[in-house]
Parts: structure tokens; C-alpha cells; sequence
């Protein structure tokens, strides 16, 4: 190990026990209001803020000079203490996307400072974060998605029920019915197993979500996402689980509790195999493939951004360069003279 390479360990560990800051944290009536800013206003999950005490507790660790004895002296952070700190977080080897999200905490939380009069500057306004280059996400082609669509069933058709506890047809009708619930709405996975049944309108076809920040959308089901529906709310009322109209949560586990997202994702990788597909494909990869399908059938980016929830366009556009990518790919293998 180099001299280089102990002393970014050493840094790294100085922020590693965040007991003191934390505490200091929870007295401060800064922090405190920028916290019930972000709960009430901003809507925010529990791990977004979460994540904004943690970048900021980091900071304090770095800079003990801002605890006085009259409380946290937020107002003596400089232009100049800002920038050092941009220049640490580079120098400890963090990933690109690691140094712009704690930078962008801490430039929120002094926004919100500066908006409260509680400081006179903002001093990460002019920090810059790293450039990342675009990062597409992987999507699956309508054929793969159609094969991951069906491999619940096929799974658990040839599945051997060992210990003699699981039920492969409840198991095979509640994971296709989940499956094609996010591909039909482009929902995460968090999103789909959070459905409770009066959350569906299947006179309709569709129903309403609950994505991040507690933000509400509609979305809609497809034909196979319906079918698939009715056919686990059948087995699961035969099962004894519930009533098919009763409310409550609509994917449940064979004890009758809420399915949690660890639980589908254990399976999902059985699925992948049984279609053939690769093994670090995630359930977020239907979402992405949703939002390119419809692209590529000509739907327009807002109706995609509301349908996905996207709180910007920006956030959409990614998707246009995966169509695109594949348009390239289609040309070249098919034109005559590409």
C-alpha cells in the first residue's frame, strides 16, 4: 500500500464514527427546520433525508472549527472551505455520482439557509461537481421482455416443492401478475408491491401509484397485465390469502403479508435464468424497457415523463438515445450500404 493510498484511508475512516455530529445534528435548529422542510415541503422519503444528515454530518466531522459553544456557526463556512471540501471529496476516491450528491446536499441545505436568512451565501453555489458521461440504462428488446413475462410460470411448472411449504401456483400467478404489472405501468418495484387493491380501477384499466416523495400518478393496465390479475386475485381467494375485492395489499405472501421487494427480487433471478437472459438484469430494467418501448412507438416524452413520474423532462430524455442507439443498430445491420 502507498503513502497515497494510507492517507485516503486514514481520511475515510475520520468520517467512518458520525455518533458526535449526528447528535449535534438533532440540537441544531438549522438542521432541524431544513429537516421539516424536506418532510413537509419537499415530500421527501425518509432515506432521501437520511442521506442529506449523513452528507452533512460528514462535513461537520471535517470542519470541528464550525461547533462553538453557542451552537453549529453554519454563517463561517467561506467560499473558499466549500471549495476544499469539493477538493477532499475528489482526493478520497469516491465515485463521481458519490462527490456530486453529497455536494448537491450540502448546496441545498445552504440554499435553504439563505432562504431562512440564517446565512448570507450560499458557498457551495460555485462548487462544481465531477462530469459524469451518460450512462444508458440497459432495456430489454419486446421479445425478451416477453420471455421474462412468462418465465414465472414456466419456473414453477417444473420447480420441485422440496420442503413441501410453497405453493408453485400461487407463486407462478402472483409473480407473472406482478411482473406484468410494472412492465404495463413502468413502475418500480418498490411502486408495484406497494399497491393496495382499492388502488385499482379494472372497469378502467388502471390504477394509481405512489412513487418517490410520496407523489401520486395514474397509470394504466394493459390486456395481459389485467388477465394476470384477475387470475392471482382468483387463486389467491381459493388460497384463503383474501377476498378478491377486499382491500388491502394486493401482492401478498403465502403467510398473507404484504410481498416484500427482497422476496421478488430473490425471484426474479430464477426467472432470469429460466428465459435466458443475463443474470444482472434487475426488475428496474422492465421500467426503462417500458419508457423505450413506448418512445419507439411514438409516444411523446411529457406522456412518458407522467407516466413515469419524472419530476423533469431531463430525467426522460435518457431514453431517447437507447431508441436512437438501436436505430443506429438496425440500420447498420439491415441497410445495404451502411
Amino acid at each position: 500500500m502507498t503513502v497515497r493510498d494510507k492517507k485516503l484511508r486514514e481520511k475515510q475512516a475520520t468520517v467512518e464514527d458520525l455518533t458526535e455530529e449526528r447528535k449535534a445534528l438533532a440540537e441544531d435548529a438549522s438542521v432541524q427546520s431544513f429537516v421539516r422542510y424536506l418532510q413537509q415541503e419537499k415530500q421527501a422519503s425518509r432515506h432521501t433525508v437520511s442521506n442529506y444528515l449523513l452528507d452533512i454530518a460528514q462535513f461537520l466531522k471535517l470542519q470541528p472549527r464550525l461547533r462553538q459553544k453557542e451552537g453549529l456557526a453554519w454563517g463561517a463556512v467561506s467560499d473558499s472551505l466549500a471549495r476544499r471540501h469539493g477538493m477532499y471529496l475528489a482526493d478520497a476516491g469516491l465515485q463521481k455520482r458519490s462527490i456530486n450528491r453529497k455536494l448537491s446536499s450540502l448546496r441545498s441545505f445552504f440554499r435553504f439557509l439563505l432562504r431562512e436568512k440564517r446565512v448570507r451565501s450560499n458557498p457551495f453555489s460555485l462548487v462544481d461537481g465531477m462530469r459524469t458521461g451518460k450512462h444508458l440504462p440497459m432495456v430489454l428488446s419486446e421479445q425478451q421482455v416477453t420471455q421474462l413475462l412468462d418465465a414465472p410460470k414456466k419456473y414453477w411448472a417444473h420447480a420441485k416443492d422440496d420442503d413441501g411449504r410453497s405453493d408453485p401456483d400461487f407463486a407462478a400467478a402472483r409473480d407473472s401478475a406482478a411482473l406484468e404489472v410494472i412492465y404495463s405501468g413502468g413502475l418500480r418495484i418498490s411502486e408495484a408491491l406497494g399497491l393496495d387493491l382499492e388502488d385499482i380501477d379494472f372497469l378502467a384499466s388502471r390504477f394509481k401509484v405512489r412513487g418517490k416523495g410520496r407523489k401520486e400518478r395514474f397509470c394504466f393496465l394493459g390486456r395481459p397485465a389485467i388477465k394476470a390479475l384477475h387470475d392471482y386475485l382468483l387463486i389467491r381467494e381459493q388460497k384463503g390469502l383474501a377476498n378478491r375485492r377486499a382491500h388491502g395489499p394486493v401482492f401478498l405472501n403465502s403467510r398473507g403479508e404484504r410481498l416484500t421487494t427482497r422476496s421478488l427480487e430473490r425471484s426474479f433471478k430464477l426467472y432470469l435464468a429460466e428465459a435466458g437472459l443475463p443474470a444482472d438484469c434487475t426488475p428496474h430494467k422492465l421500467r426503462h424497457s417500458f419508457a423505450t418501448h413506448l418512445l419507439a412507438a411514438g409516444a411523446d416524452l411529457p406522456t412518458v415523463q407522467e407516466l413515469l413520474g419524472h419530476a423533469s423532462v431531463t430525467s426522460t430524455q435518457i431514453y431517447t438515445h437507447i431508441d436512437i442507439g438501436r436505430l443506429v443498430e438496425v440500420y447498420a445491420k439491415a441497410h445495404p450500404t451502411a
